[in-house]
């Protein structure tokens, strides 16, 4: 067989570029849209800071970026020798998110190769500096902006997040057989808006119940914790005022906090 039939049925490798002035770089992924996910990515990277880390955020969801109103920023990122983008900070969180670059009601009609292209920007063309944890809220689904990560990104681990009913959980077994394939290491799932607690004290299991666990326990991956539906977490992420910020005592932001400690735990062990 000649070399050049040979390298048409040899498997393509993808060189994976680190994104540079950061130590760890985190996935926080849903594989479902409207499960919570960019506010819990906000609440994780303030948990983070409360225990002592550098934090930064990066928002690569391109159709529909969440960060400039979760964070309350609607500035323009500055550019420096015209090749490199600054991130913007809040509450001493570094971030960028394609959102700060467009007008809020400016729709993002672009196919798959100029979204590759913006993903591209944002991971290494931004300035980031000196961080313990750069926390990459993902879209949802399992396309392009997905596979580019994977492929040609250096990423040192994933966070599934899923409410726990099953047709969530249907994309979410998608999710976890991607980043299987793809090498990237799962840390954990999360189960979010896992049950509401009424002023009576009882628990409604709204979205069904112990469907993220029974996940995690088939697949081999660590169940990382349960994260009720909260009036206060919803009203400070609409405000521009994250809960685990503005209120690390909290009871939810402790259980962020807690989250928080088993993620910085699995790095270290590494």
């Amino acid at each position: 067989m000649s070399e050049e039939i040979k390298n048409k049925f040899t498997p393509k490798k993808f060189v994976k570029n680190p994104i540079k002035g950061t130590k760890c770089t985190l996935m926080i992924s849903s594989a479902k849209g409207g499960v919570g996910k960019s506010t819990f990515a906000v609440n994780l990277a303030f948990a983070l800071q409360n225990i002592g880390k550098k934090v930064g955020i990066l928002d690569a969801d391109i159709y529909g970026p969440s960060l400039p109103k979760i964070l309350g920023l609607n500035e323009k990122p500055k550019n420096e020798g015209g090749k490199f983008l600054v991130p913007l900070e809040k509450f001493g969180v570094q971030c960028i998110s394609i959102g700060f670059l467009v007008d809020e009601n400016t729709p993002m009609i672009w196919r798959g190769p100029m979204v590759i292209s913006a993903i591209k920007t944002l991971t290494q063309k931004v300035l980031w500096k000196d961080l313990d944890f750069l926390i990459i809220d993902m879209p949802p689904g399992t396309g392009d902006s997905q596979l580019t990560f994977a492929q040609e990104i250096k990423v040192d681990g994933a966070i599934i997040i899923s409410t726990p009913q099953d047709l969530a959980l249907a994309d979410v077994k998608r999710g976890i057989q991607m980043f299987d394939k793809t090498g990237i290491k799962i840390l954990g799932l999360v189960d979010n808006m896992s049950f509401f607690k009424g002023d009576d004290g009882k628990i409604y299991n709204i979205f069904g119940e112990g469907g993220v666990q029974k996940t995690a326990n088939e697949f081999k991956k660590e169940f990382l914790g349960k994260i009720p539906l909260n009036n206060k977490l919803r009203e400070s992420a609409d405000q521009g005022q994250p809960l685990t910020h503005k209120d690390p005592k909290n009871e939810i932001s402790l259980i962020f906090e807690n989250i928080a400690k088993k993620i910085n735990s699995s790095f270290n062990k590494d």
